[in-house]
């Protein structure tokens, strides 16, 4: 399978090298660096190679084209793309986007999804004190991280896990060996796709991002009742 990758950092590597052994990889989108610069930090593009997106550096030594994935657009995909595969993917990819594959447009979140949607899954998982999680690969839709489901695996979080050792120990080899399963089947002609039950759907926003004070969702009171509640709702911009 002919397959465009979209992702960063280390899964995305593993993800890509387990793939080229039995499929080509047709180009990549990545972040430019590895840790987004602050204003007057140093260049948008730095062109140390080791400051790289590892991705980035990885399609480099490669001869492999190169996309910023914030850039990602439609004539980014090559021709006779099979799959597009979002693998710690943070860039939303738009409709004539996905349109580009030829059999389908999948990416992995590392939860059962509809729980946990959004791009900070883990450490929400660690907060709420979760005893199960675990992975899914899902068709990309209009709606993050809401598209049917084509393969789908739980595992218990073990005592004492933290967001890094979840992701690494854990997330990370669910993903790589869910993500092969799902192209494999595809490759196959065996599609999955199960509908999420929008019931149980859980988002939360990115932490770390301050919230955005909403005044016109304040929840007005009725003629006469009275001064207006003073409720804040945090939303995020993600």
């Amino acid at each position: 399978m002919n397959i465009y990758l979209s992702g960063q950092g280390a899964f995305a590597v593993t993800v890509a090298e387990a793939l080229v052994e039995e499929h080509e990889i047709t180009g990549v989108a990545a972040p430019r660096q590895r840790k987004r610069l602050a204003p007057g930090q140093g260049p948008e593009d730095d062109p140390n190679p080791m400051t790289w997106d590892r991705l980035r550096s990885w399609a480099f030594s490669r001869g492999i084209d190169w996309t910023p994935s914030t850039d990602l657009r439609a004539h980014h995909i090559p021709d006779g793309t099979d799959i597009i595969l979002a693998a710690h993917s943070h860039a939303f990819i738009g409709r004539k986007t996905r349109s580009r594959a030829r059999v389908a447009a999948i990416g992995y979140h590392p939860s059962l999804l509809p729980l946990h949607r959004g791009r900070d899954a883990i450490r929400w998982t660690i907060r709420d004190g979760d005893r199960v999680t675990g992975g899914t690969v899902y068709h990309l839709t209009e709606r993050t991280d809401a598209g049917p489901i084509a393969a789908q695996e739980h595992l218990l979080v073990p005592p004492g896990s933290t967001a890094e050792s979840l992701w690494r120990e854990h997330l990370t080899p669910l993903g790589v060996r869910l993500i092969l399963r799902v192209v494999s089947d595809l490759a196959r002609g065996y599609r999955v796709e199960v509908e999420q039950d929008e019931s149980l759907a859980r988002w939360e926003p990115a932490m770390g991002v301050a919230p955005l004070f909403k005044p016109e969702l304040i929840e007005l009171p009725a003629p006469g009742a009275g001064a207006v509640r003073g409720d804040r709702w945090a939303l995020n911009g993600f």
